[in-house]
């Protein structure tokens, strides 16, 4: 009976966690399961409570820095041209050798095809390979 009850709370802690995401909850419930696995020895309810409280104690100064730290860190972003590359656009002047317009992310930007051969007809929707410049390099979506 003893692995049962320790494995419901293990449970329980766990899906509590998702809903208060301090990582507190979800090591308690980590040292929940370290005394299901425990109470399967058949060892007495002193020692499954001591490794449940060991367990509890060790995730919470170890474990849960970590993981605040890696999950509540603030995410970069990017503003670069270079984050456009793989975009979709729409041609508006028509790309030849010498150059044409593309409308990139709202505005309008200087495009050349990736095969400089490869003339690009207004409204052939293209995609971003490079940004050089104010250049955006492009080639024909199929």
């Amino acid at each position: 009976m003893g692995p049962l009850i320790w494995l419901i709370a293990t449970l329980v802690l766990a899906g509590l966690e998702l809903a208060v995401g301090e990582f507190t909850l979800l090591m308690l419930a980590g040292g929940a399961l370290a005394a299901t696995g425990v109470a399967l020895l058949g060892v007495p309810l002193w020692a499954e409570v001591v490794v449940f409280a060991g367990a509890s104690a060790a995730l919470l100064v170890f474990l849960r820095p970590l993981l605040k730290r890696r999950y509540h860190q603030p995410r970069a972003l990017d503003t670069s041209p270079k984050a456009l590359v793989g975009t979709k656009a729409e041609v508006i002047e028509t790309i030849t050798s010498s150059g044409g317009q593309i409308r990139l992310d709202g505005s309008i930007w200087s495009a050349k095809s990736i095969d400089p051969s490869e003339n690009i007809p207004v409204g052939v929707h293209v995609t971003v390979a490079e940004i050089d410049g104010p250049t955006a390099i492009v080639w024909k979506d199929s």
